[in-house]
């Protein structure tokens, strides 16, 4: 597990205790991470949407410096399922 997936796991379960759906988020080249009805966590398994960024958008994303929309418009956040769900998380970490 990458010190940066460990660091992202905190700074989420800050934001988001329990998720009614299922949502992945892949941080390229270093880890992946469930979120869930269970909460946050480490881990890479089947979900209903899965965001793929790289380390910086991620953490762009994570502090409120880039806005999900904007990083998925301009090809920099990849989402992978359902719109509706990742609209849902989008809410959640605003």
């Amino acid at each position: 597990m990458s010190d940066v997936v460990n660091a992202a796991v905190r700074k989420l379960s800050e934001k988001i205790d329990s998720f009614d759906s299922t949502a992945k988020f892949v941080i390229e080249d270093e880890g992946a991470i469930m979120i869930d009805e269970n909460g946050v966590r480490a881990g890479d398994e089947e979900s209903e949407v899965t965001l793929t960024a790289n380390r910086d958008t991620f953490e762009g994303i994570l502090n409120g410096d880039i806005n999900p929309a904007t990083a998925f418009m301009t090809g920099k956040l990849k989402v992978d399922g359902s719109m509706g769900v990742a609209m849902q998380l989008g809410q959640k970490l605003s």
